[in-house]
């Protein structure tokens, strides 16, 4: 009935839909197993994608050809820059997304793979022979030959619904939990914990007055996050904000003894820097009002998503409260919010390939790692599917570093650090982020995609080319061009800049603080002439290299002196315990992460730098 499939997929969200695009993308013959073919890449929370940090996570996937920022160019009804009152290495794109149309696209995209086919039935657990992943087992007693797994199980391991004191089993509202798969990993020797997520109600956006709440529209120039010729949205769906107050918390609080997370009932830990409205009035309590945004699911649904009113309230409680909202006074809500308990497996049960330590070719991604986020999910997924192509075909796995993108950060992270709570990313876990910004993640990476095989990527990289060549014309052009004070002056006083007495140079201009391309080239037009031949992306991205040199090298120095001694490999069968001149902590945790290099040991809680000038002396170093 079936052939034998090169990798097996399990879940269809964000993570399973990549990891299935970056295996087929490479040639492998892949199935896509879900429990319902109708909620493929379905945003199971908010309607949007990126944001800060995540936002560069979606655009390296793109570089490396997933299709996540594709399908958000294809169906996005806003866009917006984050941080842009920042600097660059801040700037983070976000974009609101048609809920219904996102994961259409991805199912249209998936069924015109030719690599890919799918199974709609519930997975209730592994085939492992020998220590091996070689298939899975349906709910039906299917067995599906494969020559590696990934799973991507999202929140549906042995899931748990809260809302107030009613609990009900589900991975999403809906929809049955997951069984077996937990089970059958423990009986393997994993280890597995409780986190929890939450989502906030739903209302219909005709009972909604929205001249109570402040507009919040998208940029005026509406960018992109694939670098792919993906269309440019013509028209922009406003978004709202609104506060809650001293009523609504105190409404609030009426419902704190019944409260699953105030009582005891949730067992899981759940995102520190995503928290339920609950949470955020117990834990702020000096705080009167919290933000809302108020965001439509869609261009044809009446649909909203109160942002930031994430509750496991009993209904009742949740809907009084929400009816002191400025704005929400006859809301009528369609679902409460609710919480859901899930199991995961602390990631440090896993190499940096994605592959886990007990079972070989069997590869995990997503929240069944502890992390939360569409974005993150996608980006482990794309990786985990590009590494279980390579294993399978005795290739070196891919494995990104901290110097070259936020996924290498969040993989190391997650692998030698492991997380004890939903892990998001942020801008802040990257040490030498302004080398990982938004802007230049294809030529970070699409280079990579290209040297593994990755499908498509000619066009990417004569634009790669075509962009890298741009940003030495033009600073070669602000290197050599010398302006005369008459020119320039009258820009430098409007802007509290020191005026010049003598001809400069306008990369010198350039670095002044307050002092852009775009104020430049309004103000000499030899400059505006040079520069109207190129894409307005490749003018912003050579803006920030010559704005930012002296930092960008500085950053590339500490990368360079880092990659020392990410280039020591360790072998898998090092003996930690022979050397007695490392502490016991840093035996037990080396023993049971084996790192691969001398580097990514030092990354190790518990490791210390004394540990590690042992092992470099150790070594002959």
């Amino acid at each position: 009935m079936f052939q034998r499939y090169d990798v097996i997929v399990v879940g269809a969200g964000h993570a399973g839909c990549e990891a299935a695009v970056g295996a087929a993308n490479l040639g492998s013959k892949v199935m896509l197993a879900t429990m319902n073919m109708q909620t493929i890449a379905q945003m199971s929370c908010n309607p949007a994608m990126g944001g800060v940090a995540k936002g560069q996570i979606v655009r390296e996937v793109d570089a490396l050809g997933g299709y996540s920022g594709i399908v958000t160019d294809h169906t996005m009804m806003q866009f917006r820059m984050l941080n842009r009152s920042k600097g660059p290495a801040m700037w983070s794109p976000r974009a609101q997304s048609d809920r219904n149309q996102f994961a259409r696209k991805w199912r249209n995209l998936l069924e015109a793979h030719p690599n890919i086919d799918f199974w709609q039935e519930m997975v209730v657990g592994i085939v492992v022979k020998d220590g091996r992943a070689v298939g899975i087992r349906t709910g039906m007693g299917i067995e599906i030959e494969a020559r590696s797994v990934v799973l991507t199980n999202g929140t549906f391991l042995n899931g748990l619904i809260h809302i107030g004191e009613k609990q009900f089993g589900g991975g999403r509202a809906g929809e049955r939990a997951a069984k077996g798969i937990t089970e059958q990993l423990l009986e393997l020797g994993f280890e597995s914990g409780r986190m929890k997520t939450g989502t906030p109600p739903r209302v219909d956006g005709r009972s909604l007055d929205w001249s109570k709440m402040e507009v919040q529209d998208g940029d005026d120039h509406v960018g992109k996050f694939s670098y792919t010729d993906t269309p440019e949205l013509k028209k922009q769906h406003p978004c709202h904000v609104t506060y809650t107050n001293k009523e609504v918390h105190e409404i609030l609080k009426t419902g704190f003894d019944r409260s699953p997370m105030f009582n005891g009932r949730i067992r899981g830990q759940g995102p520190r820097y995503c928290p339920s409205i609950e949470d955020k009035i117990d834990r702020f309590a000096d705080r009167d009002r919290h933000q809302l945004f108020v965001e439509p699911e869609g261009w044809d649904t009446c649909e909203i998503y109160v942002n930031g009113f994430s509750s496991s309230l009993p209904e009742d409680v949740q809907y009084k409260a929400m009816r002191l909202i400025p704005g929400f006074e006859n809301a009528k809500m369609f679902r409460p919010g609710y919480a859901i308990e899930y199991d995961y497996f602390p990631p440090t049960q896993l190499t940096v390939s994605l592959e886990t330590r007990l079972v070989e070719n069997l590869f995990f991604a997503g929240q069944i790692n502890g992390t939360t986020g569409y974005e993150e999910a996608a980006c482990q997924g794309l990786m985990a599917g590009i590494n279980a192509h390579l294993k399978i075909n005795e290739e070196d796995p891919l494995v990104l570093k901290r110097s070259e993108a936020y996924i290498g950060v969040l993989i190391d992270d997650l692998v030698n650090k492991g997380t004890e709570e939903p892990y998001r990313m942020f801008t802040s876990r990257a040490e030498y982020r302004i080398l990982l910004r938004q802007d230049n993640a294809d030529i970070r990476l699409s280079p990579i995609a290209q040297k593994l095989g990755m499908q498509n990527m000619d066009g990417r990289m004569a634009r790669v080319e075509e962009k890298q060549n741009a940003a030495k014309a033009i600073y070669k052009f602000f290197e050599n061009c010398s302006v005369e004070p008459s020119e320039v002056n009258g820009l430098l006083t409007e802007k509290g800049s020191a005026s010049i007495n003598q001809k400069v140079k306008l990369l010198g201009i350039l670095r002044r603080p307050h002092i852009g391309v775009n104020e430049l080239r309004k103000a000499l037009p030899k400059l505006q002439e040079f520069l109207s031949q190129f894409d307005q992306e490749f003018v912003d991205l050579s803006e920030t290299n010559m704005k930012y040199e002296g930092y960008i090298k500085k950053e590339q120095e500490m990368v360079d002196k880092m990659n020392r001694l990410e280039e020591l490999h360790l072998k898998d069968d090092f003996d930690y315990q022979i050397i007695s001149s490392l502490s016991s902590e840093a035996r037990e945790k080396l023993s049971k992460l084996k790192p691969r290099t001398i580097g990514q040991a030092s990354r190790i809680s518990g490791v210390s730098p004394s540990d590690i000038s042992v092992l470099l002396v150790h070594m002959g170093r």
